[in-house]
């Protein structure tokens, strides 16, 4: 099982992580709103809330849906579709509010700590500006 985990900070800024078997296995079963430790996937000091995500084939998860079964309803607003008239409703397909094995990408928000802080991996080592050594 693999899953790619978008982690959003307070400050704006965004990163990637993609996780495989274990860490993956940890993820199992949760729900959108339910938090977890950042140290499950990797990112010790951190606490991470479940905010979306989707599936396979790209269709997003719903809060509001219990399970992880893949539905049509009726939407007039909110995750799914985004209305262009006012009363306008339509028929979409929506996955529900639990992670399995067909989630492919789970959206997540930084609950503590609140500032950006590159994970040790993503972390690369910057060479001083100005002048050059060689001259």
């Amino acid at each position: 099982m693999e899953f790619k985990i978008v982690i959003s900070y307070a400050d704006g800024k965004t990163i990637k992580k993609e996780v495989k078997d274990k860490q993956a296995d940890a993820l199992f079963g949760l729900k959108i709103g339910e938090e977890f430790s950042g140290e499950t996937i990797g990112l010790s000091g951190h606490v991470l809330k479940i905010t979306g995500g989707s599936d396979k084939d790209g269709f997003p998860m719903r809060q509001d849906l219990d399970g992880n079964r893949r539905v049509k309803l009726l939407l007039s607003k909110g995750v799914g579709f985004n209305p262009q008239d006012k009363g306008e409703r339509r028929k979409k397909r929506v996955r529900g509010n639990t992670i399995n094995e067909d989630t492919v990408q789970i959206n997540t928000k930084v609950m503590k700590p609140d500032k950006y802080e590159a994970p040790e991996e993503n972390k690369a080592e910057e060479a001083p500006k100005g002048k050059s050594e060689s001259a």
